[in-house]
């Protein structure tokens, strides 16, 4: 794969002195890492380029032969008015400014001005490029309604229409140099999302994932700055951090809701400014590497209690997912039942055993606070201990503590969360009439099955059926 170059657009640069260009564009490259640039010494070309190249950005002379700036200006703005025009003038005065500003122009810098002035200003309208075609690309995506790439997609499970949205919005954002929140509760399924946005991102380095969760300031400097050699007692060795290890590709931060407050600030610097120092080290290193994070906890919470930083958090949500759990999208139990049904059965070296038909009904019931890797550690346990040709349920209501002799839950108050379900009562309701509730509950949840209804409530089905039958009578 060829090397990728920053901006995905390119970013012209007009002037009648090529010293100037040269100068210009080692300035651009080396402190900004834009590498995507034309150079242009004559202004009468300029339309030409633009017609045929894809570009986003200029940065333009004002005194030319030929052609002015501001004549180049005003026909950039008529037939190209989605790229982004900066007015680079030897001469400092405030009325050309603004006359260039009302023809159209992005910004205006003097030739004079400090280096780094010039560069933030390009960086300022390389973003507001990107942001524009992001949304484009978003609006056309949802539009669509269905991912262009699914084979990005395979290794998630679903026919769920919000996790289709989902994709799309993925595939929209997923060339973007900006960072990637993903949140969503334990076992959702957030590194199959960032490992997808990294297959659609066009990165030729690799994925380097890192869990974050319990590591602290010094280690967690290291693993991603890496050190060099005498940095601390027994750094006998140099030793590259996964930011190295991520160039060109992308960094995947697992659980940062986890991260110190000095950690946060390390992260942050190297977000802004793309550079970071090994430790012990006084020379800054430059990476490109496109940052992903995840985390299940609430961020916004968080920032406003004082525990994450503001600015982290702005700079990490440009683009952000929630993954939804899995009892949000129920049609999709089936689905990995079967799945995972299969995955098992090649793992175990064992041939795949058919569900029972009440089964799908019964996890249809439960809400999966594990979600996604809750329901396959359910049927690996299955599978593993199964021996006939139609899978046993045992194991299953087991897990969900619903067959006779399972541990009892826990006394009221000993739960965390657990609630009184006849609190607030005036009256307890009578042993017949709960018996009718209970049955009518777990009727409903075996969607009417009487030999789902039955396992529930852990008798069995003719007594479930006489017990129905006198009701009706009744």
């Amino acid at each position: 794969m060829s090397e990728r170059v920053s901006p995905a657009f390119g970013i012209l640069l007009v002037d009648d002195e090529p010293a100037w260009l040269r100068s210009l564009a080692m300035t651009l490259e080396r402190s900004a890492g834009l590498t995507h640039l034309i150079t242009c010494d004559d202004p009468r070309r300029v339309l030409e380029i633009l017609d045929g190249d894809d570009v986003g950005v200029v940065l333009l002379d004002l005194t030319m032969p030929h052609l002015s700036g501001e004549e180049l200006l005003a026909l950039i703005a008529a037939d190209h008015p989605g790229v982004s025009v900066i007015v680079v003038s030897g001469m400092n005065q405030i009325e050309t400014a603004v006359r260039c500003v009302k023809l159209g122009a992005f910004d205006y810098h003097v030739k004079t001005d400090e280096e780094d002035r010039l560069v933030a200003g390009v960086l300022r309208a390389v973003r507001m490029q990107e942001l524009q075609r992001e949304n484009l690309e978003m609006s056309s995506r949802l539009l669509a309604g269905a991912p262009q790439h699914p084979e990005a997609f395979s290794g998630i499970v679903t026919s769920d229409p919000t996790m289709r949205t989902l994709f799309s919005y993925i595939e929209a954002v997923a060339r973007s140099p900006q960072p990637l929140l993903i949140t969503g509760e334990s076992g959702v399924g957030k590194e199959l999302i960032a490992r997808a946005t990294h297959q659609l991102s066009g990165c030729r380095g690799a994925l380097v994932a890192v869990n974050v969760a319990g590591v602290d300031d010094p280690v967690f400097a290291d693993t991603l700055f890496g050190h060099v050699r005498g940095a601390f007692t027994g750094a006998e060795q140099p030793r590259r951090g996964v930011v190295e290890e991520a160039a060109d590709g992308t960094l995947f931060l697992d659980e940062i809701g986890d991260l110190s407050i000095a950690s946060q600030v390390k992260l942050l610097r190297f977000l802004q400014d793309g550079e970071y120092f090994p430790l012990g080290s006084d020379r800054p290193k430059r990476v490109k590497a496109r940052v992903i994070v995840a985390t299940h906890q609430d961020l916004t919470a968080k920032e406003k209690a004082g525990l994450f930083r503001r600015d982290l958090y702005y700079r990490l949500r440009t683009h952000r997912v929630r993954v939804p759990p899995l009892r949000e999208r129920k049609g999709d139990v089936p689905l990995l039942l079967e799945h995972f049904l299969d995955e098992a059965a090649r793992s175990l070296g064992k041939k795949k055993p058919t569900a029972p038909r009440q089964l799908a009904q019964l996890l249809a019931a439960h809400d999966f606070p594990g979600n996604v890797r809750e329901l396959k550690a359910m049927v690996f346990d299955a599978v593993s201990v199964h021996k006939e040709r139609v899978l046993s349920m045992d194991s299953f209501l087991d897990a969900i503590g619903l067959r006779r002799g399972a541990p009892a839950a826990a006394p009221a108050g000993e739960g965390e969360g657990e609630k009184n379900p006849f609190a607030g009562l005036e009256r307890l309701p009578g042993f017949d009439e709960s018996l009718e509730l209970l049955i009518q509950e777990a009727m409903s949840r075996a969607g009417g099955n009487q030999t789902l209804a039955a396992r529930l409530l852990g008798i069995s089905q003719p007594a479930l059926s006489k017990r129905l039958k006198s009701y009706r009578r009744g």
